[in-house]
C-alpha cells in the first residue's frame, strides 16, 4: 500500500478521496488554487500545496505544477477524482514517466475510450452492441454528410472527444444535417481542441443505464450492477438511482456481462463505468466508458456495501480483487441528488457567493458527500456542485420519501441552490 497520495482535485470528490485514504492509513496531500486556500479538502488533508491562481488552466489543469507538488511532498501516487485531469491520457502518461502511480486506468485505455470513434471500432470488433452510426470520425463536412444520409432519422451529431453534452446536436430532418455538423465541429474545437465529429442514430426516449466495473491487474473483472441516470438537464445528470426499474434480472445479467466484456476488450484496470442506452423495446447499446470514478458512485456503495474509492487505491497499489461476481448482491434502493450553487429561478445560472449558514441532513440511510462548510465562499471559477445527497431505502418508494424529507431538512443560506427544485422534482 502507498504511504502518501496526492489528490489532484477539489470540492466534494477531494474530500471523499481524503476520507478513503484516512481509512486505509495513507497520508493525503491536497492541492489548491489561491481561491481554494480555505477549502474543506485543504483543511482535512495531512498536507496542502498551493498550485497557482484560480483559473483551472493555471492550477487544477497544470500538469507539471501538480507533478512538482507530488515530488516535493514525496507522494507516491496521484488520485485525479473526476473532471479536471481525471480522463486526461497525457496526465496519466506524465505520472507514469515521473515514476508516480496514477490511480486509474492506463494512458492507453484512457486514450482509447476518450476517443469515441476509436472506442466504437474496437468494441465493434469485440461484438459489443453499438448504436448504428458512421464508421469513422471526420473533419470534412461533405464526407460525413454523405455517410450520415444513409442512416435513419433522427440523428445525433457528436464530438469524437466529447462529453457533458458539448459538441452534440440532434438532427430531425436531412436539411438540418450540414448546419448541425458545422455547429458541432465549432463547439467541439472550442471545448476539446479537436473538431472531429461522428454521427449516430438518435435513440428516442432511451433510458440511460450505466454499469460500475472494477478490474485489477491480475485478470479479475467484475461489475457492481447498474445505475440509472435518465433524469438529466442539458445532457448532465442531476438525479441518479439504483437499481433501475427498467431492468429485468435477465436483462441486468446480459448488460452486466457486456460491461465486463467492454472492460476486458480494452485491457481495463481500476474503476470504470460502462454507459448504455436502453430503448423502449428493451434493446441496449454501448454509449461510452468513463475511465474514472463517477460523481454518482455512492449509490452503488450504499446498495452493495463496497467502498469503490478504497478499491481504486488498493488496485493501483497492486492489490488483487477479493470480491467475486457470484458473491455480490444489491440490497434495497438508493437515490442521489446533486446539490448545485445554481439559481433555478434564473435558468439555473451559477450562483457564487458566501455560505452564511449550513445545516446538512442526517439520520438512518442518509449520506452527504459535501465539499463546503458554514463561512465558506463558493467561487465562480469551477463547476458549481456543492454536495451530493444520497439516501438508502428498503425499496424505491421508501428511498424517494426519505430523499424528500432529507432535502426539506437541508439548509444552505447565502446563495441560491437547487435543493428546492430537487424536492419538487421528486
Amino acid at each position: 500500500m502507498f504511504e502518501k497520495v496526492l489528490v489532484a482535485n477539489r470540492g466534494e470528490i477531494a474530500v471523499r478521496v481524503i476520507r478513503a485514504l484516512r481509512e486505509l492509513g495513507v497520508s493525503s496531500v491536497a492541492v489548491h488554487s489561491e481561491a481554494d486556500a480555505g477549502a474543506l479538502h485543504v483543511q482535512l488533508a495531512d498536507e496542502a500545496v498551493s498550485i497557482g491562481p484560480p483559473p483551472p488552466r493555471e492550477s487544477y489543469l497544470a500538469i507539471e505544477t501538480i507533478l512538482e507538488a507530488a515530488r516535493k511532498t514525496g507522494a507516491e501516487a496521484i488520485h485525479p477524482g473526476y473532471g479536471f485531469l481525471a480522463e486526461n491520457a497525457d496526465f496519466a502518461q506524465a505520472c507514469h514517466d515521473a515514476g508516480i502511480t496514477f490511480i486509474g486506468p492506463s494512458p492507453d485505455a484512457i486514450r482509447l475510450m476518450g476517443n469515441k470513434v476509436e472506442a466504437r471500432q474496437t468494441l465493434q470488433a469485440a461484438g459489443i452492441p453499438l448504436v448504428p452510426g458512421t464508421e469513422g470520425k471526420a473533419h470534412d463536412v461533405a464526407a460525413i454528410t454523405a455517410e450520415a444520409e444513409k442512416m435513419r432519422y433522427p440523428l445525433l451529431v457528436k464530438a469524437a472527444a466529447g462529453g457533458g453534452g458539448k459538441g452534440m446536436r440532434i438532427v430531425a430532418r436531412p436539411e438540418e444535417l450540414e448546419r448541425a455538423i458545422t455547429a458541432a465541429m465549432r463547439e467541439a474545437e472550442a471545448a476539446f481542441g479537436d473538431r472531429s465529429v461522428y454521427v449516430e442514430r438518435y435513440i428516442e426516449n432511451p433510458r440511460h443505464i450505466e454499469f460500475q466495473i472494477l478490474a485489477d491487474a491480475h485478470g479479475h473483472t467484475i461489475h457492481l450492477f447498474e445505475r440509472e441516470c435518465s433524469i438529466q438537464r442539458r445532457h448532465q445528470k442531476i438525479v441518479e438511482e439504483t437499481p433501475s426499474t427498467a431492468l429485468t434480472p435477465e436483462l441486468r445479467e446480459r448488460m452486466g456481462a457486456a460491461a465486463v466484456a467492454v472492460a476486458r476488450a480494452v485491457g481495463y484496470v481500476n474503476a470504470g463505468t460502462v454507459e448504455f442506452l436502453l430503448d423502449p423495446e428493451g434493446t441496449f447499446y454501448f454509449l461510452e466508458m468513463n475511465t474514472r470514478i463517477q460523481v454518482e458512485h455512492p449509490i452503488t456503495e450504499m446498495t452493495t456495501g463496497v467502498d469503490l474509492v478504497a478499491w481504486q487505491i488498493r488496485i493501483a497499489a497492486g492489490g488483487a480483487l477479493t470480491l467475486r461476481q457470484e458473491d455480490l448482491a444489491q440490497r434495497g434502493h438508493a437515490i442521489e441528488c446533486r446539490i448545485y450553487a445554481e439559481d433555478p429561478e434564473k435558468g439555473f445560472l451559477p450562483a457564487p457567493g458566501p455560505i452564511l449558514a449550513l445545516h446538512e441532513p442526517a439520520g438512518p440511510g442518509v449520506r452527504n458527500d459535501s465539499g463546503i462548510y458554514a463561512g465558506d465562499r463558493v467561487t465562480g471559477f469551477y463547476d458549481p456542485i456543492l454536495a451530493k445527497l444520497i439516501v438508502w431505502g428498503a425499496d424505491r418508494e421508501a428511498a424517494r420519501q426519505r430523499m424528500i424529507l432529507a432535502l426539506r431538512d437541508y439548509v444552505i443560506l447565502g446563495i441560491p441552490t437547487t435543493i428546492g427544485f430537487l424536492a419538487d422534482l421528486l
